[in-house]
């Protein structure tokens, strides 16, 4: 069960992915986690405050998610790998879309928010250097230079499918054309 710190940071990201960066304030957290007026403000006492803590929470589940995810399969080839990033792609714009969504908003802000890019910068280490694992176990002979690449393009399908929405989502094509380029 979520902690009661938790479950506001969870409401954060909600707030986040569905009314963007300005929606998000003490008060709409509060109503998002149905929990009582000031209860926010009482663990997080600036917005600041409330953003850094939401850039770590954001995080955590987003490393639950890639965990699972790597536990269902570990790709070893090419092929593997981008029907792993495609699996990844459509669980980040169907069943984690708000999640994604708040990432992409916060992504925003680090532009104008220097203490914010640089706890971006931390919580993107650590994806790259899981990424790069997996770019290295998949074949590639350069995985600290095929692994920006990969995630780039894979962000930008992403990004391209939340801002406008395809029913018939299916980026495997792209992603295996590129991982194929890159890791022959």
């Amino acid at each position: 069960m979520a902690s009661r710190r938790e479950a506001i940071l969870d409401a954060a990201i909600d707030v986040l992915g569905h009314n963007g960066i300005h929606g998000l304030t003490h008060r709409t957290t509060d109503e998002a986690a149905g929990l009582p007026k000031g209860s926010t403000a009482n663990l997080f006492s600036t917005r600041d405050a409330l953003l850094d803590a939401v850039v770590e929470r954001f995080a955590a589940r987003e490393r639950a998610n890639w965990d699972d995810l790597a536990t269902r399969t570990a790709p070893t080839d090419p092929k593997q790998l981008a029907h792993t990033l495609t699996l990844f792609a459509h669980d980040a714009t169907g069943p984690n879309r708000t999640l994604t969504l708040a990432r992409y908003a916060i992504l925003v802000e680090a532009a104008i928010q220097p203490t914010l890019r640089a706890q971006l910068s931390q919580t993107g280490a650590r994806v790259d250097g899981w990424f790069t694992h997996w770019v290295r176990l998949a074949g590639s002979s350069d995985p600290e230079r095929h692994t920006p690449v990969l995630m780039n393009h894979w962000t930008g399908i992403v990004l391209h499918q939340l801002a406008v929405p395809d029913p018939a989502f299916d980026p495997s094509e792209q992603i295996t054309t590129i991982v194929e380029a890159l890791l022959p």
